[in-house]
């Protein structure tokens, strides 16, 4: 009945021509491939793979469902499909590090992979739990079409509300009663009923930020270095509590706000169905993260996997995650230069963007800053934080990367990530035997608090804890920004520098695969020859620059002890005048040559430097400076650009 009621509203809203009339009939053969696509249907099923929601919920070869005002098809399952949401059953990083895990471990292979699967493979996991068939492995997954759709579309839409925000590590609270939570009131029943036998059903918490706490909180127990349990437990990734420690919650910005943008459109959300009335606002699943790198390489090696998703979709994935990454997740910005006794002082800020830590969720993943002081001529002077072309940063040593406040040599960089440890404080890429976090100097989010309630599962580790700039300003805490400064003596500078800041994001990281490279599997094997074969080259995220930067010369800051020197002089009317002088200034009075005064404006900029506010006309000034109970004169020009 409801599929004659969908196909007489499409020919009433139509004139009866030959057009029209084929159109029907393109409608008609569409809902009845459908149909036989449903003929099959297991009744009892507690969960669909995604193939059976593809029907109503995909392309509509019409052109009248699931696209916006302006046309732009933006059905929901090719937009997921691409997705890690779509790809978490088939993620050959997550599979090689499995069987890892098993390896490593292999008296706790079971609990490991049902572990596991609860997350990436929910369907197909929970669909085993509820049937009594025992724990749900790699080798069942491989078998099955429900563990490999991933996070499909009723791996979220089958989840009732029960302990959300307090059920973690995979504890899913599926409804098993054949409904389908969605975010619009007043759902049409009929479709759903008739092709999958599931009830759409109305309810706020999938568009709430606790929708997403059982799989983005992971909190796993830990072992020793011979596999057995100590009693205690390792905080693996923890991206709820961390949005929870946050001001979003109280902004009303959930997850979805962000991973699920909203368009205002009204759309109608089911082929075949053109007298439905349009949903707004509407999310699109697109469920863009920040892990391109994996993206990108499932899309080159999809024969091997088994995708068959198309490279459009997944190049629309791709750009999505880009604009995520660019517009969304930080902010860079190069300061004033400051003279600091013999060293020049170039602050930076790094603000998160993200309504969680910056990087967050899986512990391979790593931001860093590249910091790099050229000539005009283009050659570096100095640097820090340099990617390489294979994955690595230049010039930094193995091991724990301290937090610096300060950066003062090449060998130096500011790398924000979190370390794990084992149960003797080594380090560990072992998960299961994440025992301490060694290091998190990730940059927490705008509000982030050392008092909240949760702060205990997303605390700071290590220097960043002592650092005042680190998501403080002054004496208050949740500025969600850490400001670096790199200390570069003069000697190593010319009088005019070229400065650019540009923050990277890495994924997967060269050095988190050495564990693994020790063992050899199937998994582990194929996937790291996709892996080498790969484009590992960091993403650059944002940057910022500061050209043609005047330096003082040597003769002003080595003359500093004996009075004072304005410097540049002759200046342009861009350039940033400063007066370097030990001592004290108590006030500065600029003057034309007839005697006009025309400022008196200073400010101090370093230990030993302060900044003028000089008239922007060229021209020839008198400066009159006082240092205690000393005057100095000193003339000032100004020219022209």
């Amino acid at each position: 009945m409801t599929l004659i009621l969908g196909l007489a509203v499409t020919a009433a809203i139509r004139p009866n021509t030959e057009e029209s009339n084929q159109q029907a009939k393109t409608v008609h053969d569409y809902m009845q491939l459908i149909f036989e696509a449903h003929r099959e249907l297991d009744t009892n099923a507690i969960f669909l793979p995604a193939s059976r929601c593809k029907g109503c919920h995909g392309k509509d070869p019409l052109g009248i469902a699931n696209v916006t005002l302006a046309g732009i098809d933006i059905n929901l399952f090719d937009d997921w499909e691409t997705s890690m949401m779509g790809l978490a059953g088939v993620d050959p990083l997550w599979k090689a590090k499995v069987r890892h895990e098993i390896m490593v471990n292999p008296g706790n292979a079971d609990e490991l992979q049902d572990l596991c699967t609860s997350c990436h493979a929910p369907m197909g996991h929970y669909n085993a739990f509820y049937r009594n068939q025992g724990h749900y492995t790699l080798e069942d997954l491989a078998q099955d079409s429900l563990g490999q759709s991933g996070v499909s579309c009723l791996g979220c839409h089958a989840m009732g509300w029960e302990g959300l925000g307090e059920r973690f590590t995979g504890d899913i609270p599926y409804d098993t009663t054949r409904k389908a939570y969605g975010p619009f009131p007043g759902p049409m029943a009929g479709p759903m009923q008739l092709y999958i036998n599931f009830t759409p059903v109305y309810s706020p918490h999938v568009s709430e930020g606790r929708f997403c706490s059982p799989c983005h909180t992971l909190i796993s127990n830990t072992v020793d270095l011979d596999g057995n349990p100590t009693g205690a437990t390792f905080v693996e990734q923890a991206t709820f509590h961390e949005w929870k420690n946050s001001a979003y919650p109280e902004e009303n910005i959930q997850c979805q706000t962000c991973h699920m943008p909203k368009i205002e459109d009204p759309v109608k959300i089911a082929v075949g169905y053109t007298g439905l009335p349009g949903r707004s606002p509407y999310n699109l699943h697109t469920f863009s993260g920040a892990n391109s790198f994996m993206v990108n390489l499932i899309k080159q090696n999809k024969a091997e996997l088994g995708v068959t998703a198309t490279d459009v979709n997944f190049d629309s994935t791709l750009s999505e995650i880009t604009r995520l990454l660019r517009t969304q997740t930080v902010d860079v910005t190069l300061g004033t230069p400051e003279f600091v006794s013999d060293s020049m002082v170039f602050p930076l800020s790094i603000l998160n963007k993200a309504g969680h830590k910056f990087p967050s969720g899986y512990p391979a993943r790593r931001a860093f800053v590249s910091f790099v002081i050229s000539a005009e001529n283009g050659d570096t002077l100095f640097s820090s934080g340099v990617p390489t072309a294979s994955g690595f940063i230049k010039d930094l040593p193995a091991g724990v990367h301290p937090h610096h406040q300060v950066i003062t040599s090449p060998n130096q960089a500011q790398v924000y990530e979190m370390i794990m440890g084992d149960v003797n404080g080594n380090i560990t890429t072992v998960l299961e035997r994440g025992a301490v976090h060694l290091k998190d100097n990730r940059i927490p989010p705008l509000g982030f608090s050392t008092t909240h309630q949760v702060y205990d599962t997303v605390a700071i580790v290590g220097e960043a804890n002592s650092d005042p700039d680190f998501n403080r300003n002054g004496n208050f805490e949740g500025s969600g920004a850490d400001i670096v400064y790199y200390k570069v003596p003069m000697s190593l500078l010319n009088d005019r520098v070229n400065i650019s800041a540009r923050v990277y994001y890495q994924s997967v990281p060269p050095h988190w695969l050495d564990e693994m490279r020790m063992f050899n599997a199937p998994e582990i094997e194929s996937f790291l020859g996709m892996y080498d074969a790969a484009d590992k080259a960091a993403i650059m995220l944002v940057e910022d620059t500061l050209e043609q930067v005047l330096i003082p010369l040597k003769s002003a800051w080595a003359g500093k002890d004996k009075a004072p020197e304005i410097f540049p002089n002759p200046a342009t009317g861009n350039d940033l005048v400063q007066l370097f002088y030990s001592g004290k200034i108590t006030s500065v009075a600029v003057y034309t040559l007839s005697g006009q005064r025309v400022s008196s404006s200073f400010s101090k900029n370093g230990m030993s430097s302060w900044k003028l506010e000089m008239p922007q006309a060229a021209g020839v000034y008198l400066v009159r400076i006082q240092a205690g109970n000393v005057s100095y004169t000193r003339k000032f020009i100004r020219r022209n650009n």
